[in-house]
């Protein structure tokens, strides 16, 4: 990608809230890695100058980098402010946005990224924004030659590279992948900052609206492939345009004992009656805590909850081997493999973003030809992303391959 001609080549939006400080940290530590080449100019992007510098002084602190503050750019902007946006993007290649929720803050991000021809990463976990940001901007983007592309955090990266990695290790062709994933906490427990709470009560309560963007966007059923699993975004680019058979997939997550179980049942219970009210959502914003059953909170994990939590994606494939037929022939390969990291929210989730970040910056011969609105699977399928994150501590591996 084009890194010369602009002065940073990522910048961090948002890098002082709660999640845009990890990976403010995150890019730190990259910027020193032993096997990079070359240097890595890169900037903090916000409103506050004053909570910027404290971001990077922390951070500077956590890494013992004393000099950390004076090596990296400040760049004032305001989401509500159009100029601004377009003058941080118009001095990044890459622009890693932290600010959430996307559904009411992600666009003027990526309106400002495609006109001043900079890519744009984020971590929204939100199906309204991310299908409607690729209704409308994915032509813009191709024509810009720029990329942008949603979900690149937990468990978006995980699942997208998992579901493809566990294809590439087939010998034959891979038809369907059920996961499960497992949260491993230490003595002290989960805790999510309500950032993402957030996101889920906007989501659930506006759910009429994800239905009447998917009527419009009117697309053909990808076809099956073996016998039919109990509709994935990545799986439809790479049946239409690289012409790869494509996989059905199904995402199961483990929750423990009874006691998690009862928990869960109940806060379950709890979201979904509150969330279709105003009066409901209002509480459910105002009381995290309580509604959650302690799940999430406005003060988010303490450092030794992160420190002491893990994740483990487990998949389950089956497919045909190789000059076996697939219409009337059952499944004859099955294979299991796995994908174990850090902590998923803070943790996992800057790694993942910003090695998607330095791969779209190191790696665009194996990116898909023409910029555009992409998932993480359909963007970084060709490259060395899972490479990159195994380095990382996201490790994929393969735990068994066998013919039925």
């Amino acid at each position: 990608m084009a890194t010369e001609q602009r002065p940073f080549h990522l910048v961090v939006f948002g890098a002082s809230g709660f999640t845009g400080q990890f990976v403010t940290e995150e890019v730190a530590r990259e910027q020193v890695d032993p096997e990079r080449s070359s240097r890595l100019p890169w900037a903090v992007a916000g409103r506050s100058r004053e909570k910027l510098q404290r971001v990077l002084e922390k951070a500077a602190l956590k890494l013992g980098r004393p000099t950390l503050s004076s090596e990296v750019g400040i760049i004032i902007c305001d989401i509500a402010n159009p100029a601004s946006l377009d003058e941080m993007a118009k001095q990044a290649t890459v622009v890693l946005n932290c600010v959430g929720p996307y559904r009411f803050y992600g666009e003027p991000v990526i309106k400002a990224c495609i006109e001043n021809g900079a890519s744009c990463i984020d971590i929204s976990g939100e199906p309204q924004f991310l299908e409607l940001m690729q209704l409308k901007y994915h032509e813009k983007a191709a024509d810009k030659g720029v990329y942008i592309i949603g979900s690149s955090g937990f468990d978006s990266i995980p699942a997208d590279l998992g579901v493809i990695y566990t294809r590439n290790k087939m010998n034959g062709t891979l038809t369907a992948v059920e996961s499960f994933l497992t949260i491993h906490s230490g003595p002290e427990g989960l805790s999510i900052h309500d950032g993402t709470w957030k996101s889920a009560i906007y989501g659930f309560g506006d759910q009429s609206n994800l239905r009447k963007l998917r009527n419009v966007s009117n697309l053909k059923p990808v076809p099956l492939i073996g016998p039919k699993l109990k509709r994935r975004r990545t799986q439809r680019y790479l049946y239409e345009n690289l012409e790869e058979s494509p996989v059905q997939y199904a995402a199961y997550v483990t929750v423990g004992g009874i006691t998690s179980v009862i928990k869960l049942m109940f806060a379950g219970l709890f979201f979904l009656f509150f969330v279709r009210f105003g009066i409901g959502r209002q509480l459910l914003i105002k009381f995290p805590w309580f509604f959650s059953f302690g799940y999430f909170s406005k003060q988010g994990p303490t450092q030794k909850q992160i420190d002491a939590a893990s994740f483990t994606l487990t998949f389950f494939g089956q497919g045909y081997s190789q000059g076996t037929g697939t219409d009337k022939n059952k499944p004859n390969i099955k294979i299991c493999t796995q994908v174990k990291g850090p902590e998923a929210g803070y943790v996992a989730t800057p790694i993942a973003m910003v090695q998607a970040a330095m791969t779209l910056l190191s790696d665009a011969s194996h990116l898909p030809k023409a910029g555009g609105v992409f998932t993480p699977g359909a963007a970084f399928s060709k490259t060395k992303l899972i490479d990159r994150l195994n380095k990382h501590g996201i490790e994929f591996s393969v735990i068994s391959s066998s013919e039925v």
